[in-house]
């Protein structure tokens, strides 16, 4: 029941794998969910580096992180896509990661992390 860091991977950004989520024993489970649209083969509207979306239930932090990224097609759109993404049902915490930008919601515990993967 130890405490679990979690790196986000935000392929060129220089916050990839810099920063990351300290979650507690006390807060689990939880499930973090990331999605991309500079990174990965899947399709995204978005062109977000990074949305982490923070649930209880994975399948939600999954849909979730899609659908807030897909509203991030510029650094300008990182606080209405927290806006749009905290209004959802379930969703307890969001990073957004777009180049040297970040937002982040909810009672997340942020943590610098040295960079090297691994």
């Amino acid at each position: 029941n130890s405490p679990v860091k979690i790196g986000i991977f935000a392929g060129t950004s220089p916050l990839s794998l810099r920063i990351g989520l300290r979650i507690a024993s006390e807060n689990k489970p939880m499930s973090v969910c990331t999605s991309s649209g500079t990174v990965g083969h899947s399709l995204s509207l978005g062109n977000s580096d990074a949305v982490c979306a923070v649930s209880e239930s994975c399948s939600l932090a999954d849909a979730a992180a899609t659908s807030i990224g897909n509203h991030v097609k510029s650094k300008n759109d990182i606080q209405n896509a927290i806006d749009f993404g905290n209004k959802i049902e379930g969703i307890t915490g969001l990073i957004i990661i777009m180049g040297d930008k970040i937002g982040v919601w909810g009672g997340l515990e942020i943590v610098p992390l040295d960079g090297k993967r691994g």
